[in-house]
């Protein structure tokens, strides 16, 4: 059995590094030592876990199965000391610097980021805050690193691993520009069929469960034009009669400045259920924690009331 004290500690940050980053160069820098010092580094470790650790690829330093096991117990207790490290050490959002990274979709980013943006400049003039789209990174392992601190929006295949803390529920509904014979008017399944409906193709969950209710009930057989997102959205009905589904909270943002009008679809959708989630390395972090509470303060149902 190893014993911590036949091991250097400072092995297991470099070990998490090179985790997180998989280059050695890279690691290097963030450690401000020389390459050479961190390969003699990674052939100790290699030597007292008697596994390769790591194996160089085209795709730079990939975890061997055994690095993949060790990686989240060895986050984990080093979470745990730099937190006993630094247990008078608050977040102070007046005076720090600190940069946030949130994943979310291209409709999270339309209906979050204005406001965060707003609060944060008014509070927190020094934080900073960029989003990622959910879609293009792998984000619980991101959360799991730290690359990314928190995710918003309905997702609903997640791990344990991951807190989560609902915000708010939300309906569908069928946008268009105002004058649309639509509007004011309640629409049966024929006449809604009948529309030229614009359809985003969003293959995230829970967009595709709606796209597959759409799909059902016949809606693609009447789709010319389809978009990935939902951001070119408004700008495409308000300038022609076509009419698209969408959640209630986009809707509602776009309709005022786009010139926009709603019904409820004649068909039942499921609700999306928005949460604010993060990885429990994190859960008792000053800073996560304060980002977590001003994304529940603007957003949560109660600031709505």
């Amino acid at each position: 059995m190893r014993e911590l004290k036949d091991l250097d500690l400072n092995l297991l940050v470099l070990f998490q590094q090179m985790y997180q980053a998989r280059h050695v160069s890279q690691v290097a820098r963030t450690l401000g030592v020389s390459q050479p010092t961190v390969s003699n580094a990674l052939a100790r470790l290699r030597r007292t876990f008697g596994d390769e650790l790591f194996v160089r690829t085209g795709q730079g330093m990939q975890p061997t199965p055994y690095a993949q096991r060790i990686y989240e117990p060895v986050a984990q207790a080093l979470a745990g000391v730099t937190a006993a490290l630094n247990q008078q050490e608050q977040f102070d959002p007046a005076a720090s610097e600190r940069r946030f990274v949130i994943a979310m979709t291209d409709v999270g980013e339309i209906h979050f980021m204005p406001a965060l943006v707003a609060h944060c400049m008014k509070v927190a003039p020094g934080v900073g805050i960029r989003s990622m789209r959910a879609s293009e990174v792998a984000w619980q392992e991101d959360m799991q690193t730290g690359r990314i601190d928190l995710a918003i929006g309905a997702f609903t295949d997640v791990p344990e691993s991951l807190f989560h803390r609902r915000l708010f529920s939300q309906q569908y509904l069928t946008m268009f520009r105002q004058g649309h014979r639509f509007e004011g008017r309640r629409i049966g399944m024929k006449e809604f069929l009948g529309a030229q409906h614009l359809f985003v193709t969003s293959r995230e969950s829970p967009y595709d469960e709606i796209n597959a209710r759409l799909e059902k009930a016949g809606v693609v057989r009447s789709v010319n034009f389809q978009v990935p997102h939902f951001t070119a959205v408004p700008y495409i009905v308000s300038s022609t009669d076509m009419v698209v589904t969408v959640p209630a909270r986009l809707a509602e943002q776009a309709c005022g400045p786009f010139g926009l009008a709603t019904i409820q679809p004649p068909l039942r959708l499921p609700a999306l259920h928005t949460s604010v989630f993060w990885h429990r390395r994190y859960n008792q972090d000053s800073g996560n924690q304060w980002l977590r509470g001003v994304i529940a303060a603007c957003f949560g149902e109660a600031a709505r009331g």
